[in-house]
């Protein structure tokens, strides 16, 4: 099953279990599916599928903080629920010492020694690491590394 249909049969479950808050969170992320094969004309694949649902907890994120800031305490809560749901879609998250293997093994494939090769370096963990980790944190410890 891939992921748009497991997000499909959810939103479904969502709708007869009359939970609204569950619903409305899936169906956001429908949305941003549907909005992306319209505008590009494709039909999305899993990874895809993944890249929106990183793009949509990136946001939820920024609200949070957003939200706190302003004491909107409610309207945050909602977020952060909102931030647990699409998080049941990502795949089980890399722990440190994998994400430091990926980056030596990316730094000595590209053969970068400075922070001007960052952009490739990142290029190669994009896709070994994506939805797996937070790109800025693993951003973080390549410039340090380089540096």
């Amino acid at each position: 099953m891939s992921l748009k249909e497991r997000i499909n049969d959810e939103m479904k479950a969502a709708m007869r279990a009359k939970d609204s808050a569950r619903l409305s969170a899936i169906r956001l992320l429908l949305a941003a599916v549907k909005q992306k094969e319209v505008d590009e004309r494709i039909d999305v694949d899993d990874a895809q599928v993944l890249a929106i649902v990183d793009k949509q907890i990136k946001q939820r994120r920024d609200s949070i903080e957003q939200f706190a800031k302003a004491g909107r305490n409610d309207l945050a809560d909602r977020e952060k629920f909102e931030l647990e749901v699409l998080s049941a879609y990502l795949p089980e998250q890399a722990g440190d010492a994998e994400i430091d293997a990926e980056i030596d093994a990316a730094i000595a494939q590209v053969g970068a020694a400075a922070p001007q090769a960052m952009g490739k370096v990142m290029g190669v963990l994009k896709g070994k690491l994506a939805g797996r980790a937070d790109m800025a944190a693993v951003s973080a410890r390549v410039r340090a590394r380089l540096a």
